[in-house]
């Protein structure tokens, strides 16, 4: 079985040309064509905006016209990921899918559901003859993943709906109503370098088989952070001499939480054998600690050729413990939605070469002031090593709307149509409908989605089922939009 064969067919026929289409982000000229062409072999309005979304206008079915206006809004861009033996050049390749039983997959790279699939079900609900519904705007923004710049660009007025319906959500029977707001923070500073005795030997050093997972919807989870690992491992080697870091290199993106780390460095003549022996001894307690998370951690250790400078020692053993010393992971657990993470840190991105250092985070909190107390935390654990840290990108949370309408009506849908309650959340990650609120403050807003697991890794899968469901509902909902007032 293939993807061609899976239904229903129209929603997964639409999101494989989606797979078609390289579209990393930043890098979304060829999806963004895609989208516009489609829209023409359809007749149907479609245009980008000057910073690059693209929307779409679709004119009511006959009888529904007086409808309150609905935009369906996901993003078009997708997070590069893959595993170290396989070779996709996310530029130019297409994803390559397969079906495992009830999921769908990709062949050793992220599978970009996220938010394809979320894309695809509005384009279907577009030419489908079988669904009904009043004015449609089909909103698809750019930049999502690295920075939400699409949303944050959208200009108000150029869309006329009232209800807004993301398509971004990734569990099905769950309706989400609110969000974390973000802060991206990267930690620059630079560092002496020496030149390595003849009779240093260099060798390549690696944590790696780390779950990793989206940095939002995964942080509970307390998966290793590689760089985090790297470092433990790393930072006593270094104060007691045993190793000359010459490079390190972990993590590939602010929303991804790191599944592997890369150093390479020096040992002096006579030290190899208690160097080994010690790393050795610290996988296995890693392995042993992350056993329930992460069962395929691996540390690796190998000779390499190469010659060039390494890091100062006392600059190494610096900045190593205030990679150790920045906060990671699940700061603090919500007072007012149990279960939910309030806030947390990413350590996304380590780099040490070239007489640079530089680490990249994402702080989320849907508590504007903890986010700010956690990105001064960050701040001074790194000043204390002589590393700056800019913040840019903030953006607040997305405030739940007790009274809205569109979420009483899909609450009755659902129930209705499967006989049991949707689940009504927030969650920890960054939902565009924030920004979104900002140019739309009259929008009426929900998020839902179909099933998926382990987004911005390589072990992203859709739950097949689900998205059958979400297509079913998602027409229900549509066909029974009250007329404008």
């Amino acid at each position: 079985m293939t993807i061609h064969d899976l239904q229903p067919s129209l929603v997964w026929e639409l999101f494989y040309g989606l797979t078609q289409c390289p579209r990393p982000s930043k890098h979304e000229e060829i999806v963004r064509a895609h989208l516009l062409d489609w829209a023409g072999r359809h007749q149907l309005e479609g245009f980008a905006d000057e910073t690059g979304n693209v929307i779409i206008r679709v004119p009511a079915t006959p009888g529904f016209e007086n409808r309150k206006g609905v935009v369906l809004q996901g993003h078009m861009d997708m997070v590069p990921q893959k595993n170290a033996d396989v070779v996709h050049d996310f530029l130019r390749d297409p994803i390559r899918t397969k079906v495992d039983g009830d999921w769908l997959r990709a062949e050793g790279t992220t599978l970009g559901a996220d938010n394809g699939l979320g894309v695809a079900l509005a384009m279907a609900v577009a030419i489908s003859p079988d669904v009904q519904h009043g004015p449609l705007e089909i909103l698809v923004t750019y930049d999502e993943e690295t920075g939400m710049t699409g949303a944050a660009k959208l200009r108000p007025g150029v869309l006329q709906g009232e209800i807004l319906i993301n398509l971004d959500s990734e569990t099905e029977g769950e309706f989400y109503v609110g969000c974390a707001g973000g802060l991206d923070a990267t930690s620059t500073a630079r560092y002496a370098r020496k030149a390595p005795a003849r009779s240093d030997k260099l060798y390549r050093f690696a944590v790696k088989g780390c779950q990793g997972g989206h940095s939002g919807m995964d942080i509970i989870l307390y998966r290793a952070n590689a760089n985090r690992l790297a470092a433990r491992i790393l930072l006593p080697l270094l104060e007691r001499g045993d190793v000359k870091l010459r490079e390190m290199a972990g993590g590939t993106l602010r929303n991804a939480i790191p599944r592997e780390c890369f150093a390479s460095f020096y040992i002096p003549e006579g030290k190899a054998a208690s160097v080994t022996r010690r790393i050795r001894k610290a996988a296995k307690d890693l392995q042993a600690e992350y056993a329930g998370t992460d069962p395929n951690l691996e540390v690796v250790l190998e000779p390499c050729a190469g010659r060039g400078r390494y890091v100062a020692e006392d600059a190494a053993v610096r900045l190593l413990r205030a990679v150790l010393a920045c906060p990671d992971g699940v700061e603090r657990m919500s007072d007012a939605v149990p279960g939910l993470v309030e806030t947390s840190n990413n350590l996304a991105m380590v780099r040490i070469a070239d007489g640079r250092f530089m680490s990249s985070s994402l702080l989320r909190s849907s508590v504007d002031s903890a986010k700010d107390a956690l990105a001064r935390r960050l701040a001074s654990a790194f000043a204390l090593a002589g590393v700056r840290t800019r913040f840019t990108g903030g953006y607040s949370g997305w405030a739940p709307n007790a009274s809205s309408g569109i979420l009483a009506l899909m609450k009755r849908e659902y129930t209705a149509m499967f006989g049991e309650e949707p689940k009504v959340m927030a969650v920890h990650a960054g939902l565009e409908c924030g920004i979104l609120s900002g140019a739309y403050p009259h929008w009426d807003m929900v998020s839902m989605g179909p099933t998926l697991l382990s987004p911005h890794s390589p072990d992203e899968r859709a739950f097949i089922p689900s998205v059958g469901k979400v297509w079913k509902f998602l027409g229900a909902v549509l066909a029974a939009i009250p007329e404008k007032a």
